[in-house]
């Protein structure tokens, strides 16, 4: 089969479409035919060669895809040959297959394009996850997110919406700001413009944020506190600006406040189980009623990956760009 695989690390690194071996699902695996595949931060830093996949997953990038079954491996039970499926992965979504734990299978929601599906289950097992489970966001109150226009971003806004939060994100320049308010924020701030602390505490009457979701990082940190409601949960998801900050204890204490760090990719194959089954009761219906739905910006051929690499760092794009072999 084709796969896209990393020819050289660091700064420069490049990506290559490469023949490699069919893979051939173990037991409580399946084999798919990948539709498409999401790209994501994660795989860039993976491409420049500062976030190695875990122990037994495949070299090659890629954390979500969409397809149909092509093959059910020994031990598995509820899913068959030609089921319509989205899956979260450990990696190896840049490929014609992909063999895939059947813990982490969505069944592809009946109200979405096949391929567009693919933009879903990295997104959506991402803002589930820390926005309740970790966050614990409830009816009422507000929730701040960053990079309301990224794949995972777009996503939160309307799931926060669709848990009757109420929303601001941050966005760059005003034509996002306003596809994030289409999307249901109710507080849009142009980071670029604005002060993204005085912009929240001018929408929530001064009280701040219940939940703050980044992934900026060590940058924002110092503001996010400030932003932060009394008893306000801080939940940190992304280092796209700086992995070491400082952090003002007395500010937290006095608030009441919890400052968080998570991943999903790292996690045992337990927990994203639970998180997959979380998403499947709570989200999954929010897709089958228009609540929620795909943030595609553009679809890119498996073959020219590199593009798709370069459009997503060039900060243009709004929602998920799909590679599509």
């Amino acid at each position: 089969m084709r796969a896209v695989t990393i020819s050289a690390t660091g700064r420069s690194g490049k990506l290559s479409l490469s023949t490699i071996s069919d893979p051939v699902p173990e037991i409580g695996e399946v084999l798919v035919n990948v539709a498409a595949a999401g790209v994501n931060h994660a795989d860039l830093l993976q491409r420049a060669g500062l976030y190695p996949p875990p122990a037994g997953a495949p070299d090659w990038p890629g954390l979500e895809i969409s397809g149909e079954i092509a093959r059910v491996g020994p031990g598995v039970s509820g899913w068959r040959t030609g089921d319509r499926v989205v899956a979260l992965l450990d990696g190896g979504g840049y490929a014609d297959q992909v063999a895939v734990r059947a813990t982490q299978l969505l069944p592809a929601p009946r109200s979405v394009d096949l391929i567009d599906a693919a933009a879903l289950p990295e997104a959506v097992c991402t803002a589930w996850d820390n926005l309740v489970t970790v966050g614990g966001l409830a009816s009422g109150e507000w929730v701040l997110l960053h990079g309301g226009s990224g794949g995972v971003g777009t996503v939160a806004i309307q799931i926060a919406k669709a848990l009757g939060a109420r929303v601001a994100t941050t966005a760059g320049g005003p034509e996002r700001a306003a596809q994030c308010a289409d999307l249901g924020a109710d507080r849009t701030i142009d980071y670029r413009e604005q002060d993204f602390v005085d912009a929240l505490r001018e929408a929530s009457d001064g009280a701040g944020a219940d939940v703050v979701l980044d992934v900026v990082g060590a940058a924002y940190l110092g503001d996010n506190v400030r932003a932060l409601a009394r008893g306000g949960r801080l939940v940190v998801i992304g280092l796209q600006r700086g992995r070491r900050g400082e952090l003002d204890l007395a500010a937290l204490m006095a608030k009441r406040a919890t400052v968080t760090g998570t991943t999903l990719r790292s996690r045992p194959a337990a927990e994203k189980a639970a998180v997959v089954a979380a998403v499947r009761e709570h989200v999954w219906p929010m897709i089958d009623d228009g609540r929620v739905r795909p943030v595609v910006h553009t679809r890119v051929p498996l073959a020219e990956a590199q593009r798709a690499h370069d459009l997503l760092e060039s900060g243009e794009v709004f929602g998920k760009v799909l590679l599509v072999p």
